[in-house]
């Protein structure tokens, strides 16, 4: 942004520029290797940073998501507010977000964010009225994968699912180096496939989803009910909060589990189980070569990747006569979605980069008619 500043010196700090056209997919590897910004917005936090080509963070920024009863401009003004102040210290080239929610095809509109007030918003194309350079929106899960492939757990594979576990389950997938969006741009849904007919009422309206029995909520659920029945297995968790059954939470339970605690290690080793039953489907439809299980659940390691493979394998259709896929932990934590945003955002940064280039010329062009 350094030389937009030089030409516009006194301007307004945000102005109108319209670089991004439909076709946003370019090969990685032919990529302007420029720093570019992206940034994760969940249901608590907008995380931002200044990423390099590397996929190395060189700078980040955080704050509280606003509330979702506020309009979808307070949002937007946090992202512009958080670019601005990266882009005083940095020349970034474009930015990248990934967004909780679904994502339209042409990566434009968030067609519904279950944390937020965005309903058939068209976020990039607002986004890319205020800033400088050009915005590439999409699914956060999509950028986690994306990033997870580029630099993390997901490094040689050429077929790639990935599993966010965080609240619910998010999913993306990654063919020969291209994310697979579907038809409508909402793909990887995974979390709402049903594994339990007539089972637990999911908020998307149906009963038995995926991530009911193997999510963060599924893991305080259970631990939440069996304290609240006073269960005896219960007591060391229940003592851990004091009776306060709402104060249990998953990173607690895992905390526990860890130290050796019979329940909790049992609820991870639930929720495990029934990860690896849906991991077994995905690869009966999708035969990918590797699972990457990423999201604020994976922290528990092995107490919940282990019996994950080992369910995997009993429920593997054709077992004993196929290749596995590998299951394997994501590598790149909660700062995977923002890497990966801003990684794909630089797949659109050479467009910025020759418009500003052509906008030079003719500057140049202006200056020195203007000078004879």
């Amino acid at each position: 942004m350094s030389m937009y500043r030089e030409l516009h010196r006194g301007a307004a700090r945000a102005t109108v520029l319209r670089t991004v056209g439909t076709r946003e997919r370019r090969s990685h590897l032919t990529a302007p290797r420029v720093p570019t910004v992206g940034i994760d917005i969940g249901g608590t936090k907008v995380m931002a940073g200044v990423v390099d080509a590397d996929g190395t963070i060189l700078e980040k920024v955080r704050t509280e998501t606003p509330d979702k009863s506020k309009s979808p401009k307070v949002v937007e003004d946090t992202i512009v507010e958080l670019v601005l102040d990266l882009s005083d210290r940095h020349d970034v080239h474009a930015v990248g977000i990934g967004a909780a929610g679904w994502v339209d095809a042409d990566r434009n509109r968030v067609l519904f964010a279950p944390h937020l007030s965005w309903r058939n918003e068209p976020l990039r194309d607002r986004l890319a009225g205020r800033l400088a350079v050009p915005v590439m929106v999409d699914n956060d899960a999509n950028t986690a994968a994306w990033a997870e492939w580029r630099f993390g757990a997901g490094r040689g594979e050429d077929h790639l699912v990935m599993i966010t576990l965080g609240t619910g389950i998010g999913g993306a997938i990654l063919e020969d180096g291209q994310v697979k969006r579907g038809k409508f741009g909402v793909a990887g849904e995974f979390g709402h496939m049903q594994v339990v007919p007539g089972g637990h009422r999911c908020p998307c309206g149906n009963r038995g989803c995926w991530e009911q029995y193997s999510s963060g909520n599924a893991l305080v659920r259970e631990a939440r009910e069996l304290a609240a029945a006073e269960s005896p297995v219960a007591y060391g968790i229940i003592d851990r909060v004091g009776g306060n059954v709402h104060e249990i939470t998953g990173p607690l339970i895992t905390e526990l589990a860890r130290s050796g605690d019979a329940m909790c290690v049992e609820l991870l080793q639930d929720i495990g189980q029934w990860l690896g039953v849906g991991i077994a489907n995905l690869a009966a439809a999708l035969d990918p070569s590797c699972f990457v299980i990423g999201g604020g659940v994976s922290a528990a390691d092995d107490l919940l990747i282990a019996p994950a493979r080992d369910a995997f394998r009993r429920h593997l259709t054709g077992r004993g006569y196929r290749p596995e896929a590998r299951i394997v932990k994501a590598q790149l934590g909660p700062e995977a979605g923002m890497v990966g945003a801003a990684d794909l955002a630089r797949l659109v940064a050479r467009r910025f980069r020759r418009a500003n280039r052509r906008r030079v010329e003719r500057y140049e062009r202006y200056a020195k008619a203007g000078r004879a």
